[in-house]
Formats: C-alpha cells, sequence, structure tokens
C-alpha cells in the first residue's frame, strides 16, 4: 500500500481523467507509475548500449542488414 499526496488540481486532473475512462483515481496513477517505470528501464537500457559503444544505424542501413531492401 502505498500514500501519496498530490496537489489538488492534479488530484483534479486524474479524477476528470479517471471518469472519462470509466476508470478510477488508483488505476489511474497506477498506469502512470507503470508507464515511467517502464519508461526509465527503456532509457537504462539506451545508456547501456551506448557505454557498451553500440551505435546507432540509419533506417537504410538496419534495413539492408535485414535483408528488407531486395
Amino acid at each position: 500500500m502505498l500514500a501519496i499526496r498530490l496537489e489538488k488540481e492534479l488530484e483534479q486532473e486524474i479524477d476528470l481523467l479517471a471518469k472519462s475512462r470509466g476508470s478510477n483515481r488508483s488505476a489511474i496513477v497506477r498506469e502512470a507509475i507503470v508507464r515511467y517505470l517502464e519508461d526509465q528501464e527503456d532509457l537504462d537500457l539506451v545508456r547501456q548500449a551506448r557505454q557498451e559503444g553500440q551505435g546507432s544505424k540509419s533506417l537504410s542501413e538496419l534495413r539492408r542488414d535485414l535483408g528488407l531492401d531486395g
């Protein structure tokens, strides 16, 4: 169980979103936290790849490497 304090305006925005989705405040906050954690995980993977020297490729290079350009 987690209890947090939010500004009144933020609570009202969450309530409006929940109402428009036919949901509740807890579900909206839970979804936001899950998305945030997933985004952080993705950012960590990018940082790790950069540190390991894995560079980026252009779309045309990637298509060629995957054999998508005939």
